[in-house]
């Protein structure tokens, strides 16, 4: 597995991976899960399409991701990810609606906790995912960064 760090306008994230696909992004403050496991190795080139898609997302230049994820979870939880992905940009949509949208109408709670353990945050939407009442709710980032991202992909839609 391999790490490197990335500057963005929300903090450095860091993200890591194998050659083939991306595994993990997160959010400054999510750093406090520890430090990369030793037998990581720090290595920017697997990153390169990454970083250069992020840098294209925060400029609003780019609104769909186009990479090699390989997000960890149970079956449902992945049922979950790849739901999220298929909110538009700029769009928000509630955790009920997703648990509709995987035939779990009545696993909204479990749809809310496969939502906070995104392990690839930003290019799996997590940030689009919004309270029924249109509230925001719990985000691994911070309510500040999750309103930050939804405002970004307001001004750019």
């Amino acid at each position: 597995m391999y790490f490197c760090y990335h500057s963005s306008p929300l903090g450095t994230l860091r993200l890591a991976g194998t050659q083939d696909a991306l595994h993990q992004l997160f959010f400054p403050n999510a750093f406090a899960v520890g430090e990369a496991p030793e037998d990581w190795s720090y290595k920017e080139e697997p990153f390169t399409e990454a970083r250069a898609q992020l840098d294209a997302y925060f400029n609003g230049k780019r609104q769909r991701f186009e990479l090699n994820l390989a997000p960890s979870g149970t079956p449902f939880q992945r049922d979950v990810l790849a739901a999220l992905q298929q909110i538009p940009y700029g769009e928000t949509r509630a955790y009920s609606d997703i648990a509709h949208s995987v035939g779990r109408p009545k696993a909204v709670r479990a749809v809310g906790a496969a939502n906070g353990r995104n392990p690839i945050a930003i290019i799996i939407p997590c940030h689009r995912v919004i309270g029924r009442d249109g509230s925001l709710t719990g985000f691994g980032g911070g309510l500040k960064t999750k309103q930050l991202l939804l405002n970004l992909e307001a001004n750019h839609s």
